[in-house]
């Protein structure tokens, strides 16, 4: 996601300085730092990386923020106003586990944002093409609207963001490809070829139609 749609995000879930914020699967933290920075907050990351939350805390420390090791399910205890879930609801197998904690951690009247690749499930060639495929686990959307209504969550916006999504993506394609040989120095050449090959699917998909972007926010009732 850029930075504005990040923004833009949680504006609408009504991010502000009295929000109690849970970020899952936060990576490095980076939309974390911009959150709190832009909207302020009380802010936790978690996620299931120690090498990546020890580089959140070195550069959220500074700003108050809070990360801890955490592989989800389960979710920290709540209660919380905003539950995020940014770029990794494709890695959930199963979704109505996950939704009925997020719901389980809100507050009454608590928001959950997230965004989510949207599409049939793969076939098991696009499984074997895909690198890590246990990680992808695309759902349709009317799919995940039921499960969000099913567990209790009210869906109150959407919108899809497939072109902004293809453009990072093409832009991150186009960037590795320029770095290709230095990264693959530091991070191996099979680690490289599995992030070109996945970042060419996506491209391939999303210009087709195969895979969709969406952004959604939905609350648990007062």
């Amino acid at each position: 996601m850029r930075a504005g749609e990040i923004l833009a995000l949680a504006t609408r879930a009504g991010v502000d300085p009295w929000t109690r914020v849970l970020d899952l699967c936060c990576g490095p933290g980076g939309p974390g730092r911009l959150v709190v920075q832009e909207r302020g907050c009380a802010y936790l990351g978690v996620d299931a990386s120690p090498a990546v939350v020890e580089l959140a805390r070195a550069q959220g420390e500074r700003l108050g923020l809070r990360h801890d090791v955490l592989r989800v399910p389960p979710l920290p205890p709540g209660p919380f106003d905003v539950v995020l879930l940014l770029e990794t609801m494709l890695a959930f197998r199963d979704k109505e586990t996950l939704l009925r904690q997020v719901r389980d951690a809100l507050a009454p009247g608590g928001r959950f944002a997230l965004t989510a690749e949207v599409g049939l499930p793969l076939t098991p060639a696009e499984r074997a093409a895909m690198p890590a495929p246990d990680t992808v686990w695309p759902v349709l959307l009317t799919d995940l609207l039921e499960l969000l209504e099913h567990v209790g969550l009210e869906v109150t916006w959407t919108e899809e963001v497939s072109a902004a999504h293809l453009g990072v993506v093409e832009a991150l394609l186009a960037r590795f490809t320029a770095d290709e040989a230095r990264i693959a120095a530091q991070v191996g050449r099979d680690v490289m070829d599995d992030v070109l090959t996945a970042h060419r699917l996506w491209q391939d998909w999303l210009l087709s139609g195969r895979v969709r972007k969406y952004a959604l926010v939905a609350r648990r009732p007062a």
